[in-house]
């Protein structure tokens, strides 16, 4: 039978363009080769320094600094800078870090909020070689302690807000403890716990200092840790030729113009910003710095700034649309937005369009650099009504210009579901929008990239149009405001309090966040505990976000053989995730 749409057209050549070993179709005819004739082609027309240069986004920040040096390029508060002031406090930055030491392949980790220090740093760090590791905020002590010692990290940038839990984290550490700089905000306060001060640390560093490109587009850029859904947190590490390629997707994917502005809601430390900070360098963009996502303020910000472009998760703009601030705007004009980290409820997708906001669907994970395919819109759907359009725009989409593929795969076979909507498989990615690996884990890297494809865990259909369409996630991953949080490692914390037999995590719906945990308890028999004692005995352990809302005690359904039925629990709850369960 023909296949008639484009999108299923392109997902199927492109899973075809492959065996199932991940081996391609054609082999590059090298010198000394005498398995195959030689041609033309493949003699005397090598790389040279003129028709060859690895890819990597600091191209972008050079660029722009030279062509539109005058132009604003980050506004945070009460302070501004142009292009070329950026180009030359990264510069400062890099070279205090290289008098200091730090080189190729070192770890500078970065527990910071949307500030212009962590924008500079995703530039600063990758010019001497060495990879940025941007810390989730929202972690607690023993997660930071791990990543600091697992990644190595020899400088550590620190906001005084979270001065406390990195004083705890570094207690904790069982390494070498890294150099710590204070980037000390005056818009916040908090507890300096460094050597230095940032502005004081770049100070003594070089404007115009000589950075180079690296010397393989394969070099390592960026360190960011997985949320820990399966135990420890793993490593994702990026190259510079997929940092650079993801930055210009994000331009072409989302049709983004000359000098957008670009709101930062969406926190630089999830997968480095959507390598946002390298696309708006690309475009000689303004970056408006936020702190924190508040509505009032964000609002505020886009009446001031003229705000073009945002990105978040579902929870933000739901906050946004349910403000007070919304109800009584009057948009004058559209602002694009990028929405990921769930499917975006109905109600979401209307609201912000009545409030001027019009979005785009992407989605992705930290091991394909944030948003890796999109819900491309076709001519027409703007004439559809407001529910189904909303549900068109609900889907995954296909893969974005410059990753190669995206589609879903029975695991078993390694073969390209059925574009009908039922057929359920594994949503895999493949290209040049895919990690290096996970640091210091060969064995989780070999799974992920098992049979040529990555593996991304969740399970989905690919619809009549050649859609990927999310239908469940593997390992009981729930997703709270755009944060993945492990069942496993709630469990784990409850079956520590005395009184706990058998605890079950799994995903309850919520109004705000999307989804936050729910914890079923069977107790010890003639043992006692309390839902306000297990939250309790959770807050201690566990980082807020990630503690149950919810405690259900009683009989927990199981399997003959003592598996405990997740799919029940959804159920019961009445999660999205329960018909697959």
């Amino acid at each position: 039978m023909p296949v008639n749409n484009a999108a299923t057209q392109v997902s199927l050549y492109k899973a075809a363009a492959w065996d199932c070993h991940g081996a391609a179709p054609y082999a590059s005819v090298r010198k000394g080769d005498t398995s195959m004739p030689t041609s033309a082609y493949a003699t005397d027309l090598d790389k040279n320094a003129a028709n060859y240069v690895p890819l990597s986004p600091l191209s972008f920040i050079e660029r722009t600094a030279s062509v539109h040096p005058q132009l604003t390029s980050m506004v945070y508060e009460d302070r501004a800078f142009t292009w070329r002031e950026t180009y030359a406090r990264c510069r400062r930055f890099a070279s205090a870090l290289a008098a200091r030491g730090i080189g190729v392949n070192d770890t500078v980790a970065a527990m910071l909020p949307n500030i212009p220090a962590m924008y500079e740093s995703a530039f600063a760090v990758p010019m001497i070689g060495a990879v940025l590791n941007t810390l989730n905020i929202r972690l607690d002590a023993e997660a930071i302690a791990f990543m600091l010692d697992h990644g190595e990290a020899r400088v550590l940038l620190v906001d005084p807000e979270f001065g406390p839990v990195i004083t705890r984290a570094l207690a904790l550490m069982k390494g070498a403890k890294p150099f710590v700089i204070d980037v000390d905000d005056k818009a916040f306060g908090g507890q300096r716990i460094g050597e230095v001060e940032y502005e004081d640390f770049i100070a003594a560093g070089d404007p115009d200092f000589t950075w180079k490109l690296p010397p393989d587009e394969w070099d390592s850029i960026t360190l960011n840790y997985t949320s820990g859904t399966t135990g420890d947190p793993k490593g994702v590490v990026y190259h510079h030729r997929g940092a650079y390629l993801n930055a210009v997707s994000n331009i072409v994917s989302w049709s983004m113009p000359a000098h957008p502005v670009y709101l930062w809601t969406l926190p630089m430390f999830h997968c480095n910003g959507w390598c946002f900070p390298w696309t708006i360098a690309a475009v000689a963009g303004v970056n408006v710095c936020l702190r924190k996502v508040d509505p009032a303020k964000i609002f505020e910000l886009i009446d001031k700034y003229g705000v073009t472009h945002m990105c978040g998760a579902p929870i933000v703009y739901n906050a946004l649309i349910n403000s007070p601030q919304a109800a009584s705007r009057k948009p004058t004009r559209q602002i694009a937005g990028l929405i990921a980290g769930a499917a975006p409820p109905v109600a979401v997708l209307e609201g912000a369009e009545k409030a001027g906001i019009r979005l785009t669907h992407v989605y992705g994970l930290t091991e394909v650099y944030g948003p890796a395919a999109v819900c491309a819109q076709q001519p027409g759907w703007d004439a559809l009504p407001m529910e189904e359009r909303a549900q068109l725009n609900r889907r995954q989409g296909v893969p974005y210009h410059l990753e190669e593929a995206v589609t879903v795969i029975n695991p078993e076979t390694m073969r390209v579901v059925p574009a009908d909507g039922e057929t359920m498989g594994e949503v895999m990615f493949r290209g040049n929008i895919v990690m290096k690996g996970y640091l210091k884990n060969p064995k989780a890297t070999q799974a992920s990239f098992a049979g040529g494809w990555f593996h991304t865990g969740d399970l989905a259909v690919l619809d009549p149009d050649g859609y990927v369409v999310i239908k469940d996630r593997s390992k009981d991953i729930i997703i709270s405001g755009g944060e993945n949080i492990s069942s496993v490692e709630v469990e784990d914390v409850l079956y520590k309090h005395p009184a706990v037999l058998v605890a079950a995590v799994v995903a309850k719906p919520d109004p705000k966040w999307g989804e936050v945990p729910c914890a079923f308890i069977e107790l010890k028999e003639g043992a006692q505990a309390t839902e306000a004692e297990l939250n309790a005995f959770c807050r201690e352990r566990l980082a807020a976000f990630k503690t149950p809302k919810q405690f259900v005690f009683g009989p927990i359904s199981k399997t003959s053989t003592g598996k405990v039925q997740k799919f029940v629990l959804r159920q019961q709850v009445g999660s999205a995730a329960a018909i697959h369960g």
